[in-house]
Order: structure tokens, then sequence, then C-alpha cells
């Protein structure tokens, strides 16, 4: 246990003085929160571009009020000027585009017979807006010809929301809703991300050691076993540790913005709102977004979500870092490892499109509940169900089979660490790692 300790303590150390590792561990925040800054910023500079479309309406059946100029498009009737000289302006000038609306003697073949032209390929926002207004003027028009009363149809219109509690009475919403999507799929993202980071680490350090032929003084001393379960342990140690300051980090960022907004977040995690606070509290704070924003995060299962990210995020680190530092052992250089790496980054990708396609529609589907037990992918797909609520026996049968999983992988990966940490000089097949997994020596 020494050994394995000193080995532990070595790669942590080595990690942890790393100058990219105590950069990014400090800018990483920083650069995300940056990063979501700058794609709304040119989000919202995309949108304060106005384009300017002229249209021909030689049915008739349109008007000024039918188009409307909206804060990005401006409309322009260019009737007059006939299809041919409108064409011919949109052409040379500035405009965004041209829509002609010919004249039909039926609304239905009016319909599919309306034209926009441009000089580049117009956006699917733009094309939804102009299908919407004529599609819904054609529509009016045609229960006017019906004979229905306009007026009445829309006075009959009314907004529905459905107010959402589970038994026990607590209410829900489709904002919490969405920031439990947000929530699980950010985590998910981030495990798979690490995992394949640090896991890659693990095989370069195998690599390194094992072209520089240190390895060969190493496991004089050592077994090889011990060697591989260091190094994954140190390497987990470190990507625990650079979580810890990020949660250090989101914490103060919570407690300042919390502050701000005038929110308690102990009293909010200490205990549960009633509907009807909660209601009132809502009601007061309409038109401050930020702070009912707030109230809704502080909902979540935090200490949960935090909890189970650390199991999930050692236990996936770890059974996947078996295999990358069995890989590592197998080939010479980096660039050999290209053919074994696919098959052990498929069951992450695998896990994010399947939490991506699943969760978001159904967290307690057939689908997500079974990839949420299945090892290589409930790391990922289980995080993305957490803040839906997940019982506490699912999570127990999943997280044992991580673990049964995990002590598997190590003896299965260490049987070819073993062999091929002292090999050189051949690129390995996979019938080659199946006869060093026979092997008995």
């Amino acid at each position: 246990m020494s050994k394995l300790r000193l080995i532990i303590q070595r790669e942590f150390i080595a990690k942890v003085r790393n100058k990219s590792f105590i950069m990014m561990t400090f800018l990483s925040p920083l650069l995300m929160v940056g990063m979501g800054a700058l794609v709304y910023f040119l989000m919202q500079k995309n949108d304060e571009k106005v384009k300017n479309i002229v249209y021909v309406d030689n049915s008739g059946l349109f008007s000024e009020d039918d188009f409307k100029n909206t804060k990005t498009i401006h409309y322009k009737d260019f009737t007059a000027l006939g299809v041919t000289e409108t064409k011919k302006k949109v052409e040379d000038g500035d405009y965004y585009g041209a829509l002609l609306i010919p004249k039909q003697d039926s609304l239905e073949i009016l319909a599919t017979s309306i034209e926009f032209y441009s000089k580049e390929s117009p956006g699917m926002s733009v094309m939804s807006s102009l299908e919407n207004k004529i599609e819904s003027k054609i529509r009016n028009e045609k229960l006017t010809n019906f004979g229905f009363d306009l007026s009445k149809i829309k006075a009959s219109k009314i907004k529905t929301e459905i107010k959402m509690f589970n038994f026990s009475g607590e209410q829900s919403s489709k904002l919490i809703n969405g920031l439990k999507i947000g929530v699980g799929a950010i985590a998910g993202y981030l495990l798979m991300m690490f995992v394949m980071i640090y896991g890659t680490s693990v095989m370069r350090s195998v690599i390194e050691e094992k072209t520089s032929r240190i390895i060969e003084i190493i496991v004089s001393s050592v077994k090889p076993f011990q060697l591989m379960l260091g190094k994954i342990l140190g390497n987990a140690s470190a990507g625990l540790l650079q979580f810890f300051i990020w949660g250090a980090i989101l914490l103060l960022v919570t407690t300042v913005a919390s502050s701000f907004f005038g929110v308690d977040v102990v009293e909010m995690q200490s205990a549960k709102i009633p509907t009807d606070q909660l209601e009132t509290v809502k009601q007061a704070t309409e038109g401050n977004k930020g702070q009912l924003l707030v109230l809704e995060i502080l909902k979540l299962p935090i200490l949960k979500i935090f909890v189970l990210f650390v199991f999930y995020f050692l236990g996936g680190f770890m059974l996947y870092s078996s295999l990358f530092a069995a890989i590592g052992a197998a080939v010479d250089n980096e660039t050999d490892t290209q053919q074994f790496m696919f098959p052990i980054i498929a069951p992450l990708i695998l896990g994010v499109y399947v939490g991506f396609a699943t969760v978001i529609n159904d967290p307690h589907g057939s689908i997500a509940v079974l990839f949420s037990h299945i090892p290589f992918t409930s790391p990922i797909v289980m995080l993305m169900r957490v803040p839906f609520g997940v019982s506490w026996y699912e999570l127990v049968i999943s997280m044992a089979l991580l673990l049964v999983t995990f002590v598997f992988m190590v003896w299965f990966a260490a049987k070819i660490y073993r062999i091929g940490i002292l090999m050189y000089g051949k690129k390995p097949t996979y019938k080659d790692l199946w006869k060093w997994l026979k092997f008995k020596g």
C-alpha cells in the first residue's frame, strides 16, 4: 500500500504543479462565462441587422397592416413597380429579398404560388416569419368566405397555463424543467469531456514512461497493477481537486448573485417553501427575471447533484482510464493509439446522444432508465436524469453495477498492461491483445 500511495502522490503532484493545470483551473470558468457572453453578444448583434424586404402583391389580398415592420425586418410595398422592375431593383440594390404574390383564382392555389427572390439564401427564421404571415392572412380570408366572424374568433382565443404539482404538493414550472434539462446536460457533457481529457492524460503518461524506458526501472520495484492503479487514482485526485475549486468558485458566484437579488440561499436549501408562499414570492418578483431564476435554481437538489457528480466522475473516470492505460501500455507512440480509441470513446459519445435524445423528452422512460444502468453510459445518462428525481434504489443499482464493472475492467486492463508495458518495436493488433489477456505467466 505504501508503494501505491507513493505512485498516487507522484502522479497527483506532477499533475497539479503543471502550469497548464493551474492556468486552466482558474481560467476555465472565466473562459466559459466569456464564451457564453460572446455568443450572446454575437446573437444580439446578428439580430440587430435590419433586413429590408419588398413585396409585390398582385392578388390585392394583402395590405400594409399584414406586413408590419419588426425590429429586424422592414417591409416596403413595390406593387406599383411590377414584378420585373422589382426584381431588378432588389438584385442591384441593398434589399434582402423580394416577395412576389401573384393573382390567382383560388386561395389554395395562391398559397403554393408565392415566390421569394434573394441574392443569398434567406435565413430559416425569416422564411418562417413570412410563411406565418401569409398563412394567417389566407386562413382568415377563407374563414371570412365561409361566413365566420373574425372578431369573435379572435375574442375566443385564450391563453392556457397548466400548473404542475407532484403528489406531495410541491409546485413545478416550465422554467424549472428547462433548468433541470440544462443542469443535467451540462453535468453529463462535462463528465464526458473530463473523462476523455484525463483518460488520455493517463495514456500519454504511460506512453512517455514506456518510450523513455523509465518504466523498466519502475516495474522492478512495483507490480504493473499497482503502477496502473496509482496513475489512475493520482489523475482522478487531480481532476477532483479541479472540480472542487470550480465548485467553490460557483458557490461564491451563487452567493454573490443571491445576495444581489435578495435571496436567502441557506433558507431555500434547508426548507421546502410551501406552494402558496412560493406563488406569493413569484408574484412579488414579477418583472425581476433574475431573482425568479435564482429561486428556481435553488429549488434543484444541488447537493445531491454535486455528490453524485463526484461519484460518477470517479467511477466513470476509473472505468475508462484503466482502458486508456492499457492502450498506452500496448503501443510505443500516440499515433498507434488511434485504432484502439474509437471502441473506448464510442460508449461515451453514445451516452451523450442517448441522454439528449431520451432524457429531455422522457427522463423516466425505459430507454433512459436502461442506459442509466449500463455502466459504460450510466455516468452520463444518470447525471442527466438526477435533476428530474431518481429513486434511491435505482441509484444504488446503477452505482453498484458501475463499481463491479470498474473492478472487472481494472483486472481486464491490468492483464494487457503487465505484458504491453515491456513490449517494444511492434504495432499491436487486437489478436495480440487477446494473446496477452490469455497469458498466465
